[in-house]
């Protein structure tokens, strides 16, 4: 792969220097039609709300494939998660402390969280960062969403605008652990005064930090625009397939002793001489496509119309290599081993499946006149989501058994729609006033059979969800500008139903209930030539908020319980220093406490039966620390670009019983990031090289993991045990990349 790239990039710089240069518009002349194209969830100055805008030029700076979480790290509250260790394969943001299934995601105001889990899992997405205009995120409430609730923030993003001139662009990037990307990317430019065509399609690949934990993706883009004087119709299509080695089992601190920080206890068993091995497709395999028409539309001088009809296909599936299972759980029958003894226990692989189809359609209105700016709008989305698992084998199973047995299957369904109406009046030149109402309402069914089995019945727990929840969320402000300033303050209700793990996963003695969130937000900014300073203070107050245990469901997706009271609050800051124009400084901090009110831990002997309780008080919650930093130190000179980022998080707890044995410590990472940008060449636009040090300081970190306790009896005595597994983090590693734009 060097020698690939290494002979790309050669051949890159020679037809540049040789072959008459071509006229290629940048992004600025890229035509976007603003006057009509409305995305409805999107906050201006003029929104009581905290965001921060991260444009394509940001996004484009230091991208070499990593995924869009970790180039949002240093957005303010942000912090990531990476299993393989190194920023590609499964990753995760959490903002505020909140978990990704609280996160609201949008691309082009379509929603992109699974229905049923409410994560989005960025690896089946690969390199969308891309494909991207810009990114905005909104912490909080924010406005009013489409799909899964937000209860921490709301990331909505913009893809590429139709380009006017044809372009082209090839980039590859190539970096330790055989970390790799090659992307192409070409447009059409106006065709006819009309038409204009946009694709990208992408590969990558690494094979981690930590042991096996490799991943081979693949993406792609395609977007078809249309537009005149008032019109815009935009045919977008953007997916990707992933094949990724499981690392979300983590390790534990005593085994990374014994074997070191990169073992991976996934896929281990042991053979039939009695060695240790490891399964070779104990792996994830997903394909996902995601197909929206979008129509904007002027309706006069003060009226325009936005509409879309979305439409998203997955299939997926994991393999798993599984020691020592109970064969009755798995629909399988005991056998007489060699030895005359009955087997009961056996290893066998097992897949599990997920089929799913995701549609809908909304339509905004938005009215603007005088002192009044008003969005009318609403969505409704339905859900059909497949669930099952086959055996594929058993070891010295004696007896029949089909070459792909099925022991279980049930369907999700969801019905989600929502109705609301956002208004800002201007009281004066400074002063405005924000409301937005939204009516939410949400059918969510599960039927079948369940993958765990009911010992009581002696077959796979039945599923029988069958609810129903009408939220309303109210949200209202007031916002300040004048000159460089602006100030607001708001009060927002949301709501947010509980995710499928909480029904099938879940403690079945605490039926999972809706959560509701009061957001309180003041915030002051202050923007000049040469300096810029902000401070945003937030109190977000829960009724039955969902918080993670610390522990991961089967599919590796964290389990969550209601706690009747919980809040976070906390001060974001944020300063930017710009003395000249070839260095800037940026740093943002966030302050938190973020507290369940009385709460009551409960450990259990074996899978939710026989629990002791223990009332621990006031609480921190999970994964939630106290303190994050970002700092960074801009160069521009010339065509020479330089950043050095570094990003601090505070201690965490992994459990919610503030248990200081199962704790991820503080950490901070330091990059630094180098590029060179070549301009006016005989044959192409630009060509761009890229240099980035990771952990520049090698630091020894974990940003994720899990934890969980149970208890033994012993001469009648209840022994109580916790046990944990820790993300290890890639050490110092650097990434090298090109670009050549034509």
């Amino acid at each position: 792969m060097k020698k690939v790239l290494l002979s790309a990039g050669a051949t890159a710089i020679a037809v540049c220097a040789s072959v008459p240069a071509y006229a290629q518009a940048d992004a600025d002349t890229a035509v976007v039609l603003k006057q009509i194209e409305v995305v409805a969830n999107r906050a201006t100055d003029k929104t009581p709300v905290a965001f921060t805008n991260v444009k394509k030029a940001e996004l484009e700076s230091f991208n070499d494939g990593r995924d869009l979480p970790y180039l949002l790290r240093m957005t303010p509250s942000v912090i990531t998660t990476s299993d393989a260790g190194a920023g590609m394969g499964y990753t995760s943001m959490r903002v505020r402390g909140t978990d990704g299934s609280r996160i609201n995601i949008t691309a082009n105001g379509i929603p992109i969280n699974n229905s049923e889990s409410h994560n989005v899992y960025w690896v089946n997405m690969p390199d969308l960062a891309s494909s991207l205009r810009d990114v905005q995120i909104q912490r909080g409430a924010g406005t009013s969403v489409n799909g899964a609730g937000a209860f921490g923030a709301s990331v909505n993003m913009l893809t590429d605008a139709p380009s006017h001139d044809s372009y082209a662009e090839i980039s590859g990037a190539y970096g330790m652990y055989n970390t790799n990307r090659e992307t192409l990317r070409i447009g059409s430019g106006l065709l006819g005064d009309h038409w204009s065509f946009d694709a990208r399609i992408s590969h990558m690949g690494s094979d981690g930090y930590i042991d096996r934990a490799s991943s081979k993706l693949w993406s792609y883009f395609t977007q078809a625009a249309y537009q005149n004087a008032g019109t815009m119709l935009r045919f977008i299509v953007f997916g990707g397939k992933e094949e990724t080695y499981m690392a979300w089992d983590y390790a534990s601190k005593e085994d990374m002793e014994k074997y070191g920080r990169r073992y991976n206890p996934c896929g281990e068993y042991t053979d039939s001489k009695g060695n240790t091995a490891y399964y070779k497709d104990q792996k994830d395999f997903f394909t996902q496509h995601h197909f929206q028409v979008h129509l904007s539309q002027v309706l006069g001088d003060k009226w325009r119309m936005h509409a879309a009809l979305h439409y998203t296909d997955d299939f997926g599936y994991y393999n798993q290599y599984k020691t020592k299972r109970t064969l009755v759980e798995y629909g399988l029958s005991n056998f007489i081993g060699e030895d005359g003894e009955e087997v009961k226990k056996s290893d066998l692989i097992r897949l599990k499946k997920n089929d799913n189809g995701f549609g809908g359609g909304m339509v905004s209105f938005n009215y603007e006149y005088g002192r009044w700016d008003v969005t009318l709008g609403g969505a409704a989305n339905y859900f059909h989501g497949k669930h099952y698992g086959q055996v594929a084998w058993v070891r010295n199973y004696v007896g029949p058994i089909d070459p792909m047995q099925e022991y279980y299957r049930n369907t999700g369904k969801k019905f989600d729609s929502n109705f609301y109406g956002r208004a800002n009046y201007d009281i004066s030149r400074e002063f405005s006033a924000f409301a937005d109402l939204q009516y939410r309402h949400i059918h969510y069914t599960i039927d079948g059979a369940s993958d765990n089995y009911d010992w009581n019945s002696g077959a796979p727990m039945a599923l029988d969800v069958n609810r129903r929840w009408d939220f309303f969320n109210p949200k209202v402000g007031l916002n300040y500008r004048n000159g460089g300033h602006r100030a607001f303050a708001s009060w927002s209700v949301a709501h947010k139903e509980p995710v499928r793990d909480n029904f099938t996963d879940g403690d079945p003695n605490h039926r999972p209930e809706a959560e509701r969130l009061f957001d309180y937000e003041l915030g002051y900014t202050y923007d000049s030539r040469f300096f810029s300073a902000g401070i945003n203070l937030y109190y977000m107050d829960y009724k039955d908020q969902l918080v993670v245990t610390g522990q991961l469901s089967d599919t590796g997706n964290a389990l969550s319980v209601n706690t009747p009271s919980s809040y976070r609050m906390g001060i974001e800051l944020q300063g930017a220093l710009r003395p000249c124009n070839w260095f800037d400084w940026d740093i943002n901090a966030t302050l938190s406490r973020n507290r369940i009110k009385n709460f009551t831990e409960y450990i259990y002997e074996d899978e939710w039966t026989n629990p002791i309780a223990f009332d621990r008080g006031d609480t921190p919650i999970a994964f939630s620390p106290g303190f994050i930093l970002n700092n960074a130190f801009n160069f521009k000179v010339a065509g020479f670009e330089a950043q050095l980022a570094s990003h601090y998080v505070g201690k965490q707890y992994m459990n919610n019983a503030k248990t200081e044995d199962t704790v991820l410590d503080a950490y901070f990472v330091t990059d630094l990031h180098l590029g060179y940008t070549f301009k006016k060449l005989r044959a192409c636009k630009s060509l761009r090289l890229g240099f980035s040090i990771y952990n520049l300081f090698n630091e020894k970190y974990f940003n994720n993991g899990y934890c969980g306790a149970g208890y033994y009896v012993d001469g009648g005595e209840k022994v109580i045990y916790r046990y944990a597994g820790y993300a290890a983090q890639a050490p110092t590693h650097v990434m090298a990349n090109i670009a050549v734009s034509f």
